[in-house]
């Protein structure tokens, strides 16, 4: 038997580990099931190469509960170790063994899978176990080797009795860890971090119905057999080539991903890519609506199938990330307890990738099937135009299927919409004016008029509008969004005849005059404007560049800005060439003439939604005398 010191740089490593070096003690299963998983790959890889002369067979890994002896034993067939393979590997910390045959058969070993990087999986045995055991015997026709150590820098090291090849790790479980005793408990991490391992994972076993044979009796009892339970699927949708698989698969595979969520997601985008770096997924798009509160990290991040995350930023570009599904890859750095990613260029490649993955997909859709393209888009829009907000790239490729809807369902590219408006929405100077609805129901005495005038009005309701369209603008100068309800468009389109007010100069002076005394004027600016007979006496409006801002303020990016305080300001336009702008002015009765006035501006709040509380009881009440 052989004694010895573990080979370590500080006196005791374990406390350290348990303390610092995982931040969450139940992934001690995760990387020794890693660890047996490596193990038989590696077998796998050499007996294709011819190095070793054995039958693969079908192995598995198995996870047993001793829960009486307080034990959970952790068994797998793959190549097991020697002695001295044991002393090296084991007794060196932070020598891994997996770098090592990468190193080794870096040619021949690229896609054989290996998981391993660090040489530290094992030592969180240590976070939940008093002692540990390790029976192992080689592929190579040596003798078994049983190992033990207690948790300190002593081990030991002798002959075992074990006849078939692979390792078996036992786990005495430690007093503050009996949790991990639970078939329950066992259950859900082998679901959280090992559903797709490559390698099949039994956990217990299931009993298993018959089919009757065709030529038994009608009476003949089911049969029933005991089978070992699998707990994962080795070969996971994002594993396989786009041709492979059906759009059926990919809804399968959607609702294993996530088993609770019962609605079917709109579409999906496999990744597959070799070069510059390995990745492959599947994302899909969810029905997202215009909520940009979704709850994020839907994705789960994998290496070589080994669960490692569902925080993906960094990887997955921000606008993504309220999409669900799985991105894998070997290549992606992450610090030594696979919690955290680290800095690094391939990152912001691969991130790149994503982005342009998706847009290409998303053109494709467009391109396609342009109906059920549209059908989607209220569903998917909030991504869409974040994207294009906080990804260049991705905006530059929007363009080509990033759509805006008209508040009459139907829908323009932005291009589209250019050519269509050319002649009929175009200011004095030529730009062209794209009226636009927030509400479709609060605003909806605008559209109208707007509509009457034979004007285009699309329905642009994300909460990120605002931030978007000034964005289109800063890239597009012989263009301007301007909601409906903003600054009047009789006074913004150019128009072929100028609407000459009945009113004279020295008339509209007066009605001024008299409005300016009942209006408050810290709240709006009085203008007066000849608009023709169908517009309203009364209309209020705000300035689009004043509203825009406070509308980018309050959705996250208005602090730059300074008003998210800023007191709401409006006009009031009053048509000269209404009949109650003369009866206003030629009412000399100054109790009749401020209920007039009072009337008429709560009437044309009341059409904004801005008649609220004592101002709305008063205009009730007021309503009701003027009809006795």
């Amino acid at each position: 038997m052989t004694t010895g010191k573990i080979n370590v740089s500080v006196e005791n490593i374990f406390p350290l580990i348990k303390k610092f070096l995982y931040s969450d003690h139940e992934i001690f299963l995760r990387e020794l099931i890693s660890n047996g998983t490596d193990a038989t790959l590696k077998l796998k890889h050499l007996i294709s190469i011819g190095e070793a002369k054995v039958e693969y067979g079908n192995p598995m890994i198995e996870v047993k509960i001793d829960k009486e002896g307080k034990k959970i034993h952790i068994i797998d067939q793959g190549l097991g170790m020697t002695a001295d393979e044991v002393e090296k590997y084991i007794n060196q910390v932070a020598f891994s063994g997996a770098e090592e045959f990468l190193d080794k058969y870096k040619d021949s070993a690229k896609d054989s899978g290996i998981i391993g990087h660090f040489g530290l999986g094992f030592y969180s045995a240590f976070m939940v176990a008093e002692k540990v055991e390790i029976i192992t015997k080689s592929f190579k026709d040596e003798p078994a080797a049983h190992w033990t150590c207690d948790g300190s820098p002593e081990f030991t090291l002798e002959p075992a009795d074990k006849t078939t090849r692979g390792t078996e790790i036992i786990l005495h479980v430690a007093e503050d860890s009996l949790e991990f005793l639970e078939d329950a408990k066992i259950k859900d991490l082998l679901n959280k971090y090992n559903k797709f391992m490559p390698i099949p994972i039994k956990f217990g076993t299931k009993t298993q119905t018959l089919p009757k044979q065709e030529d038994a009796p009608e009476d003949a009892v089911a049969e029933t057999i005991t089978v070992d339970n699998i707990i994962n699927n080795p070969n996971p949708a994002w594993t396989k080539q786009p041709t492979e698989l059906a759009a059926e698969n990919y809804k399968t595979f959607y609702h294993e991903l996530y088993p609770m969520q019962f609605d079917e997601p709109l579409f999906h985008i496999h990744l597959n890519v070799d070069y510059p770096f390995n990745l492959t997924g599947i994302l899909y798009f969810p029905k997202l609506g215009s909520d940009l509160q979704i709850q994020k990290d839907k994705i789960q991040l994998y290496q070589n199938q080994v669960y490692v995350t569902d925080n993906v930023e960094g990887i997955v570009p921000e606008f993504l990330m309220m999409l669900k599904g799985v991105v894998d890859s070997p290549d992606i750095p992450l610090n030594v307890s696979r919690s955290g990613l680290q800095a690094d260029a391939a990152v912001k490649k691969i991130s790149n990738y994503i982005t342009r993955k998706v847009a290409d997909k998303l053109k494709s859709l467009f391109t396609e099937n342009r109906e059920d393209f549209e059908q989607k888009w209220n569903d998917i829009k909030i991504v869409l135009e974040y994207g294009m907000l906080s990804e260049d790239k991705f905006y530059e490729k929007a363009g080509a299927f990033v759509l805006y809807p008209t508040v009459d369902g139907k829908f323009h590219t932005l291009e589209e919409l250019k050519e269509k408006l050319a002649a009929t929405q175009t200011d004095k100077d030529g730009k062209l004016v794209i009226l636009y609805a927030g509400n479709k129901d609060a605003q909806h005495s605008y559209i109208a008029t707007a509509k009457d005038k034979g004007y285009e009005v699309l329905l642009l309701d994300s909460p990120i509008i605002s931030h978007l369209i000034q964005k289109i603008e800063g890239d597009n100068s012989n263009l301007t969004f301007v909601r409906v309800d903003s600054d009047h468009i009789d006074n913004l389109i150019k128009k072929d005849e100028t609407t000459i007010s009945k009113l004279s100069d020295e008339e509209q002076t007066s009605l001024k005059t008299v409005l300016e005394t009942i209006v408050p004027k810290q709240t709006y600016s009085v203008q007066l404007e000849a608009l023709d007979s169908n517009s309203a006496p009364f209309i209020i409006t705000q300035p689009e560049f004043m509203r825009r801002m406070k509308e980018m303020s309050q959705s996250g990016g208005g602090g730059m800005f300074g008003m998210g305080n800023m007191p709401e300001m409006y006009n009031l336009v009053v048509n000269t060439n209404s009949e109650l702008a003369s009866s206003i002015l030629n009412n000399k009765d100054k109790d009749a003439q401020e209920s007039l006035v009072k009337q008429a501006l709560d009437l044309a709040k009341l059409s904004q939604n801005l008649l609220k509380g004592e101002a709305l009881t008063a205009f009730v009440k007021r309503s009701f005398e003027l009809i006795k």
